[in-house]
């Protein structure tokens, strides 16, 4: 069940095309990240779905509400985390994160303790004097606490060492068990690849491959890395071979996975030494699109 929806929303700033055509759909209790570098229409994306920006063309539903028209009752079941966290500087980090909960209306305050402690924020200080990663933490803590159906996180471990990183990759697989629907937008390709069900990646405003990284990796070949007693005089032209580099007995080249049985088979009589495979990395799907 989808309980996000984008079908060929297109999204311009005059003659800049920030989103085109972008189809997206988030289906209930997944982790669905959305990758891309900065400037790829990420926030836009975001920004729209939640009613803050509207659509030039296409439709925009979060729980089968329309993102524009009804964007306060969306709202009222999602929590939110934006890349660059705006404070009030003269109120307490408390204060905000209690100030949010008020408008949810309310929060559990022994999970709000216990987020203080685990991302290590103090609350009774003033916003103002806050660096940049605690003013994510105020803000992780707000939408962390509260009971959402849909949590939506934009870049959300900008500003964080990578301890509280984990602490925050923690607290999203927590939710998933819950059964929570989370969208994280993110250009942190390791972080992606731990949390997400699903990938979309966007690439100047279109989305370029959707699906989960096991469908996608596909697109790439495994690394192989081979060691032979005797030479292979014609490992380069097997079928599904790429980006081959070899010399005697060592080679280094991508596979493909279709051709892995294959290969197996014609090394085997060439005694094999060392057979070392390596899946595709998110950063490999990533990079293609890219290069």
């Amino acid at each position: 069940m989808s309980i996000i929806e984008m079908k060929k929303v297109t999204k311009k700033f005059g003659d800049v095309v920030a989103m085109n055509a972008v189809d997206l759909s988030v289906e209930k209790g997944t982790v669905h990240g959305f990758i891309g570098p900065n400037g790829a229409g990420k926030t836009t994306t975001i920004r729209v779905l939640l009613g803050i920006l509207k659509a030039d063309e296409g439709s925009s539903h979060v729980l089968g509400k329309e993102s524009w028209i009804e964007a306060v009752d969306i709202h009222k079941s999602i929590a939110y985390v934006p890349g660059d966290v705006a404070l009030w500087p003269n109120l307490t980090g408390g204060e905000v994160v209690d100030f949010f909960a008020h408008l949810k209306g309310g929060i559990d305050n022994d999970k709000k303790t216990a987020l203080y402690k685990a991302f290590d924020l103090d609350p009774s200080k003033k916003c103002r004097t806050y660096s940049k990663g605690n003013k994510q933490k105020v803000a992780l803590v707000a939408a962390l606490a509260s009971d959402a159906d849909i949590y939506i996180f934009d870049e959300p471990t900008s500003g964080l060492d990578p301890l509280m990183e984990s602490v925050f990759q923690e607290h999203v697989k927590a939710l998933k068990e819950n059964n929570k629907t989370i969208l994280l937008s993110s250009h942190i390709l390791s972080e992606v690849e731990k949390l997400c069900d699903v990938i979309s990646i966007i690439r100047e405003g279109e989305i370029v491959e959707t699906g989960t990284l096991d469908d996608l990796r596909y697109l790439t070949g495994i690394q192989i890395n081979l060691e032979t007693k005797k030479a292979i005089p014609d490992l380069k032209s097997q079928k599904g071979v790429t980006d081959y580099n070899g010399s005697d007995t060592h080679y280094s080249f991508l596979l493909d996975p279709n051709y892995y049985s294959q290969l197996i088979k014609h090394i085997a009589k060439y005694d094999v030494v060392k057979l070392e495979s390596t899946p595709p990395k998110l950063e490999d799907l990533f990079m293609r699109h890219y290069e």
